[in-house]
């Protein structure tokens, strides 16, 4: 089993204590580690694991609904995937949730397949989030041990001009141009072409004015 602080959670938020047990059992049976809370509240003010997680959420809470509490946890720039479960759900409700960026929306009563399976691609989807999270983390870090120049080059190259067209817009030589890009391969790592270019999409990285460095 993998470590407590490497293994991924899972989060329960439902303000019945008898699905709250249930639902620990449940994920703990299947080596999952599992947290109830109450409440949206008690769930914000707990300290949470930096590890692939995702919440099941009841629909029906007191005070802040569930689907409220999704929008406040876009609009706080929260990134976990939600499980809606629900006793009282209609469509319009699922149209919600699924537009909004749920992972699914099971109404109780549920297999416990059908939840362990939503929970399973829950993670997976948090766990691909944070692994391009880190891939864009690293290339900041090598985009700003570009120039200006290497970084306007860049841009230029990414966006499909060929070294004699940046030279041209930028004002320098195509030796010059071609001195650059190679520059700008090897600090961002990049193997080919094609490889800057997703680079420069991960980072939203597009042309701009002309700069006067050289």
């Amino acid at each position: 089993m993998a470590d407590d602080t490497t293994q991924p959670i899972v989060f329960v938020v439902d303000d019945d204590a008898s699905i709250r047990r249930a639902l620990a059992r449940l994920f703990q049976s299947v080596q999952l580690r599992a947290a109830v809370f109450a409440s949206p509240q008690e769930f914000l003010q707990s300290e949470r694991p930096n590890v692939p997680s995702c919440l099941v959420l009841d629909v029906r809470l007191p005070g802040v609904s569930g689907l409220d509490f999704q929008a406040e946890l876009l609009r706080a720039d929260v990134h976990i995937p939600i499980v809606f479960i629900t006793g009282h759900g209609d469509i319009p409700m699922t149209v919600r949730a699924m537009k909004a960026g749920a992972v699914d929306f099971l109404g109780k009563p549920f297999r416990d397949q059908d939840l362990l399976d939503a929970v399973t691609a829950a993670i997976q989807r948090d766990q691909k989030r944070r692994e391009q999270e880190h891939t864009v983390a690293d290339l900041r870090v090598h985009f700003s041990s570009l120039t200006a120049r290497e970084r306007e080059v860049m841009a230029l190259v990414a966006s499909g001009l060929m070294s004699k067209q940046i030279a041209a817009q930028v004002g320098l030589s195509e030796i010059t141009v071609k001195v650059h890009r190679s520059h700008v391969m090897k600090k961002m790592g990049a193997k080919s072409v094609a490889d800057l270019v997703r680079m420069a999409d991960a980072l939203g990285v597009k042309p701009g004015e002309p700069r006067s460095e050289p």
